[in-house]
């Protein structure tokens, strides 16, 4: 069973997000897993970030989740560079990364390398050096490296929760900051390698030994490399450790075995807010007095647009949603009104086609009783039947549009209007006078082609042809 590890975690707690913005390659997508082990337990390993996503999503996801923190890795032809955001209201740092060495780089070239383990269940220390106050660009990079992991509470620091270490170096010569992370282990001091191995449950060889006491002294197996810690290293140990021999009150040697990710930064630039405020410091651009006046003057104008325009829009969306308010409620008035309508109308059918049976009941009855009065019988059943309605061609409240009646009377066949409604005889005398008729049209054609051909003979013989002349003209 894993054992549980209860943190001091509240509010004041710093939690970070690591990500990179734009394409980074393989290599950089390393750096910031390593990177995300580095800031852990306080920061969301797991981080999925899409192609889609921009700042302002993260900005809005940091609100409830706590985080206090944004470092970002981008990519460019000349080198990577890593930002760090300070939420929500800033400052931005921008460093470029002119060296670095992946975890997996720094294990490769370590004798007795250590493994993820416990170590990372716990938040590391903090080790600045060589950062001097004076200037205002040091006192920045001091807080914010200080303030992204969680400070030491000295009367309730337990030293087994002390695993790691990072380190912050700053180089005047070159302005570069090398970035280091070590794993802390205590290691009992003024024991043989002997007894080192028995504590640790391993059976020794004594086959080329004559005496226990060779292997207690172990002084024919020590080498250079392996003596005793330099007495800087050694400690009194206040409290009891993890490991065999690291018992309280008792002397251990303070190992640190390295376990990257290495980082050499140059630091470019400092902005206010969340990379998009006014520039602080710059490590290559220097600007003057007025030229600042004019940025801010102009930073000003687009904040008050930006607040401008923002009232607009907020204005037309609620214009938008009254109008369809207004709408909606005009369209359910008219639909209950329409319903009323419809209902008033439905009673006023019903009402008549009541009276119309109570008045057909009445005549019945009447007849037969005149029947009886007349005759002295009672008339038969299939005499005073009630005759069906005739059907009716369409329903007048229906949407659907009727379909026209041909006022021809019908299509198709050899007659003319109404010819399949005619008898016989009429049908013959209909067919006689449209044969008499056509006789008639084609006369009267024959005529005009008649007359048309006299009239060019006529305009033909009027006409005077001059005769060519022969030879030269005189």
């Amino acid at each position: 069973m894993k054992r549980e590890v209860a943190l001091d975690v509240d509010d004041s707690t710093p939690r970070s997000f690591v990500f990179h913005r734009g394409e980074v390659g393989k290599t950089i997508a390393q750096l910031i897993a390593d990177m995300r082990h580095v800031m852990e337990p306080y920061t969301a390993t797991n981080l999925k970030v899409t192609k889609s996503n921009v700042l302002r999503d993260f900005v809005h996801v940091a609100g409830p989740y706590g985080i206090s923190h944004f470092m970002m890795f981008s990519k460019t032809e000349l080198a990577p560079y890593m930002k760090i955001c300070r939420l929500p209201r800033g400052p931005t740092l921008t460093f470029k990364v002119e060296e670095y060495s992946l975890m997996k780089d720094i294990v490769s070239i370590l004798r007795k390398p250590k493994t993820i383990g416990q170590q990372f269940r716990f938040p590391p220390l903090v080790v600045l050096n060589n950062f001097n106050v004076e200037s205002v660009e040091m006192k920045l990079m001091t807080t914010v490296f200080q303030n992204m992991f969680p400070s030491i509470k000295v009367h309730k620091l337990k030293l087994a929760d002390v695993r790691r270490c990072t380190m912050f170096n700053y180089n005047k010569d070159d302005n570069t900051i090398d970035f280091r992370h070590y794993n802390i282990e205590a290691v009992p001091v003024g024991i043989s390698r002997g007894v080192k191995k028995l504590l640790k449950n391993k059976i020794p060889n004594l086959g080329s030994l004559n005496d226990i006491g060779d292997f207690v002294t172990g002084a024919a197996y020590l080498s250079e490399s392996e003596g005793e810690e330099p007495t800087e290293a050694q400690v009194t140990l206040p409290q009891r450790l993890a490991g065999k021999g690291n018992v309280k009150s008792a002397k251990s040697a303070v190992k640190l075995t390295e376990m990257g990710p290495r980082l050499k930064l140059q630091l470019i630039k400092i902005e206010e807010g969340v990379s998009d405020g006014e520039v602080l410091y710059h490590q290559y651009v220097a600007k003057s007095k007025k030229e600042i006046k004019e940025l801010r003057k102009k930073k000003e104008e687009a904040k008050k647009l930006k607040a401008q325009r923002r009232k607009e829009q907020e204005l037309n969306i609620k214009k938008k949603e009254d109008a369809k308010e207004e709408n909606k409620a005009r369209s359910l008035a008219g639909m209950k009104r329409k319903q009323s309508d419809d209902g008033d109308n439905s009673d006023d059918d019903s009402d008549q086609s009541q009276s119309e049976n109570e008045e057909e009941v009445e005549s019945d009855i009447d007849d037969k009783e005149y029947y009886k009065q007349a005759i002295g019988e009672d008339p038969d059943e299939e005499l005073f039947d009630k005759v069906k309605p005739a059907k009716k061609f369409g329903n007048f409240n229906s949407k659907s549009p009727m379909k026209k009646r041909r006022l021809d009377g019908g299509g198709g066949g050899g007659g003319g209007k109404g010819y399949h409604n005619k008898t016989m005889d009429e049908k013959r005398n209909m067919k006689k006078f449209n044969k008499s008729d056509k006789r008639d049209k084609n006369e009267m054609t024959d005529k005009r082609k008649s007359n048309n051909n006299r009239l060019s003979t006529k305009v033909a013989k009027n006409r005077k042809f001059k005769p060519k002349m022969k030879g030269k003209r005189k």
